[in-house]
């Protein structure tokens, strides 16, 4: 029986190998040619706009560089460069002026040029009259070539800096008040013009600081005694001994203003709060007097004094339903729980305690922001509510005025509702797709907050690396439906509130979903089920406990395999064929190529049990044992029980922030559980010695993996990022590999850029394989970003890494790790990218280029493939990492 593709290829004869390899000698050529000439175009377009002091107008200078000379030595600090107000155009790249450089390439006045063009030449401008109208030309003024790319160009490139003496000034103020707002209260500072050129010039700015000030005695003078004794629990940010910086005291403010509004006082703020500073008679050394007066108000249009206040909490009125247009309404339900007071306008439509776990304010308790922000921030988290406002009001009964009502207005959003997603996607696997999904949420299902959501998602797509020539564009896809419920408290058989309390807001999620994926052409089946629980034990960390993690895959087509998996295909084909093997010739078909199946899976069982001349220690027979086991991992359908925790952690404050780092990592445990019931309840083990679940060997393994990223902001619109990463997963017990969906790969837009996905290792193999996976991974990466103008920003990159086998069934040298040594192969990738930034996602396009090569010989590693012909073509959609 001949061999057969999905698409019924016709295999090809060497007539048709040599057209083919001409071909594509001519498309090589092609793109090469292409390449060069692009090229040569924008490196000309640079030279013509690398006169930098092409817009710089008559008698002017162009500012190249700031000095800052402190007491006598020139200094780096780019904090003290930021306080100037004029800087020189940005330098991002190899001290190159790029934006500067592109806004010279814009016409200045394009408008005068046309103008020059068309209408100041009477003759020209009638014969295009004749052609075009008045009204065309006047489009045509207005054209993308005459007019909107000089505007394009002045948008993304930067206007030349002038040398402004005037702003040099201003920039001396500031850079005494920076240096005062550091201790430095005798601070002198001058600037120069130095001309570098006619038409360039740096200024240069000298300062003395003297000596800086520390902070001596330090003394507190507060009115109000009840304040001055919360004071005193708490220790001071202010210390004898150090150098004064205004940054200090202005966290002292907001530390004393947290402090006493944490504990009653109601009516605090950070203005009451002021610093005497004493620096007579001292010698660099300050006095500190912190001095906090009585509560000020008005009172028949005069000024009073009195003593603050500690305010308890006499009330909590919850009203379950409000809308700013029933304010007024009549109360028409109402129940106590938990000392505090649920309204409804109409009805109840809560478990009580729903509402209660989520508000930490206590009555007979003091006032406290904390516990008001905590409150709103656990409302906001159930997701029922839109935006939970809690206000506070004196408690007239209360005849000592220090008594407060909290009122706590709840919108409650719509039970039902509906939506949508349509999206374009780009994977490691998937060239091109659309995923598109709708959604039916569900609010308060059991009257405890809960949030049921049903899915279903759908997902076309076009992948060159499994396309047929005779298949359809779009030849992946995959359809799945999902529910999933959300409770907002800990579902467990025993209280969990000593250890998870719920000021760390946690919740529990169920869920289970169903797919059918057709996207790596042996079609799959995916049932998966997971038992969670998720806290936030501090302000950016996070943690989530899979108590069960449940997945079965179930391969529809695994005797697809060699149709789809070519390489694999080939290389065993290739041994085959070898005549000095010998070979039961019904393995072949009439073209002499191995049948899929019966000729594949015949040759590999002799070649494995010993009936040919092949033997354990030959290249070939470990070739063969390479691909029957990765055939294997694939092709076998999984059940996989685990349980797992992932720890995350970051300090990034905002979308903006880039000078922070975040750190997750990873524990998983799959199988444990079962062998351990299989153990006890002594079941019987199958031929191969492994326990079975409804006939099928599930997985067992041990996996942990570590990731760490950091930013860097070096200056302004600069960024150094770098990401490291560590996994491995241990097969034990009842499995001698990791299932596919839980191995490592290497390659890829999000991973080392200089190869394909799934192209890179394990080790230093040849990579022959489709899809070569492993159960280690080592991954390192560094990426320089900086911008090259307008939404445009530019990156040089490095990513280093490789994926091995380790501890498992595999006997292919090449591929396993057993030592330090094998650190020598990873692989490194360098390159360069572009980003456009349409402000919610980022486009990006990385060209990446094979540095060291682990898989070519000794020798042939460094910089062999370092060309455009072997470099990779990466698109994705936001940063890497």
């Amino acid at each position: 029986m001949p061999k057969k593709k999905s698409s019924d290829t016709i295999k090809k004869s060497p007539d048709n190998f040599r057209d083919d390899n001409l071909g594509q000698s001519l498309l090589f050529q092609k793109k090469k040619n292409f390449t060069k000439i692009a090229a040569f175009i924008l490196i000309s377009i640079l030279i013509l706009a690398c006169n930098s002091e092409k817009r710089v107008p008559a008698r002017k200078q162009l500012l190249v560089k700031n000095e800052i000379i402190q007491n006598d030595k020139l200094i780096k600090n780019q904090d003290v460069y930021d306080q100037l107000y004029q800087q020189p155009n940005s330098r991002p790249l190899f001290g190159y002026p790029f934006q500067l450089n592109i806004y010279n390439l814009a016409n200045p006045n394009p408008d005068s040029t046309f103008n020059l063009k068309y209408q100041n030449k009477e003759k020209k401008h009638k014969r295009e009259v004749k052609w075009l109208s008045e009204k065309q030309i006047g489009r045509l003024r207005k054209s993308f070539w005459h007019h909107g790319i000089h505007s394009f160009l002045k948008e993304t490139g930067e206007a030349p800096v002038i040398a402004d003496t005037s702003k040099s000034r201003k920039s001396l103020i500031r850079l005494k008040s920076h240096y005062f707002n550091n201790g430095y209260f005798n601070v002198k500072a001058t600037y120069k013009l130095d001309s570098l050129s006619p038409k360039k010039a740096k200024i240069k700015y000298d300062v003395t600081t003297g000596n800086p000030f520390f902070l001596d005695t330090i003394t507190a003078t507060i009115s109000t005694p009840v304040l001055d004794s919360i004071y005193k629990t708490k220790k001071s940010l202010i210390i004898s001994g150090n150098q004064y910086k205004t940054e200090d005291f202005e966290s002292e403010k907001d530390r004393i203003s947290a402090l006493f509004r944490n504990n009653g006082a109601y009516r605090f703020q950070p203005n009451y709060v002021t610093f005497d500073i004493d620096t007579i008679n001292k010698k660099n050394k300050a006095n500190i007097n912190l001095s906090i007066g009585n509560y000020l108000y008005l009172e028949n249009d005069s000024t009073k004094t009195e003593p603050f206040k500690l305010y308890k909490i006499s009330d909590i009125n919850i009203y379950t339903d409000y809308k700013s247009s029933n304010h007024n309404s009549k109360i028409k339900d109402s129940v106590t729980y938990n000392n505090m007071n649920l309204y409804a306008f109409d009805k109840i439509k809560y478990t009580p305690h729903a509402i209660t776990d989520a508000v930490f304010i206590v009555k007979g308790g003091l006032f406290a922001d904390s516990k008001t922000v905590l409150s709103t921030r656990y409302l906001n988290n159930l997701k029922i509510f839109n935006y939970p406002t809690i206000q506070y009001e004196l408690d007239k009964r209360d005849s000592t005025a220090q008594s407060l009502i909290a009122k706590i207005y709840l919108t409650p959003r719509k039970k039902y509702s509906f939506g949508y997603t349509l999206d374009l996607t780009h994977s490691n696997i998937e060239d091109f797709g659309i995923t598109g999904s709708i959604t039916e949420t569900v609010r308060n299902v059991f009257n405890g907050a809960e949030t049921l959501e049903l899915s279903a998602r759908g997902n076309i797509g076009a992948s060159n690396d499994i396309a047929d020539p005779g298949d359809s564009f779009f030849n992946v896809s995959e359809f799945g439906v999902d529910a999933k419920l959300n409770f907002p408290r800990i579902l467990f058989p025993f209280k969990t509130e000593k250890i998870i309390p719920k000021s760390m807001i946690p919740s529990t999620i169920m869920s289970i979903g169903l797919s059918k994926q057709t996207n790596i052409g042996l079609d799959k089946e995916n049932v998966s089920a997971v038992y969670s629980y998720s806290w936030t034990p501090k302000k950016n960390n996070t943690t989530r406990f899979d108590l069960f993690n449940v997945q079965f895959v179930n391969n529809l087509n695994p005797e697809n395999y060699y149709n789809v998996y070519e390489s694999s295909y080939d290389a065993l084909n290739e041994i085959a064929k070898d005549p000095s093997i010998v070979t039961d010739p019904t393995y072949f078909d009439t073209s002499g190529d191995l049948i899929i199946e019966s000729g594949t899976t015949g040759f590999t069982n002799d070649v494995l049990s010993g009936k040919t001349s092949l033997k354990p220690n030959d290249e070939d027979y470990q070739n063969v044992n390479s691909i029957e086991q990765q055939r294997v991992r694939l092709t076998d359908n999984d059940f996989i029980m685990a349980t797992n925790i992932v720890f995350t952690k970051t300090t990034k404050k905002d979308l903006q922030d880039n000078d922070f780092y975040m750190f997750r990592t990873k524990i998983e445990s799959a199988g444990t559980l079962l062998s351990a019931i299989s153990s006890i309840g002594n079941l019987p083990k199958n031929s191969s010695g492994n326990y079975e679940i409804f006939n099928l060997e599930y997985s067992e393994y041990l996996k942990t993996e570590f990731d760490f990223v950091k930013y860097w902001d070096i200056k302004k619109n600069t960024v150094f990022a770098m990401r490291t990463f560590f996994g491995i997963a241990i097969p034990y017990g009842n499995s001698n590999f990791i299932p596919f969906t839980k191995s490592y790969y290497a390659g890829g837009s999000n991973d080392n850029r200089a190869w394909q996905p799934y192209r890179l290792g394990p080790g230093s193999s040849p990579s022959t394989n489709n899809f070569n996976e492993a159960n280690l991974k080592i991954a390192i990466s560094g990426e320089y970003r900086f911008l090259i103008g307008g939404k445009f920003n530019g990156a040089l990159f490095a990513d280093a890494g490789n994926i091995w086998n380790v501890f498992d069934g595999t006997t292919f040298e090449p591929a396993k790790f057993t030592g330090l040594k094998d650190l020598s192969k990873i692989a490194l990738g360098t390159g360069f990218g572009i980003r456009y930034d349409f402000g919610f996602f980022v486009v990006r396009v990385d060209i990446g280029f094979k540095t060291y090569n682990p898989a070519n010989e000794m020798g042939e590693r460094w910089f062999t493939q370092y060309n455009f012909a072997n470099s990779v073509f990466n698109f994705g959609i936001n940063y890497p990492f």
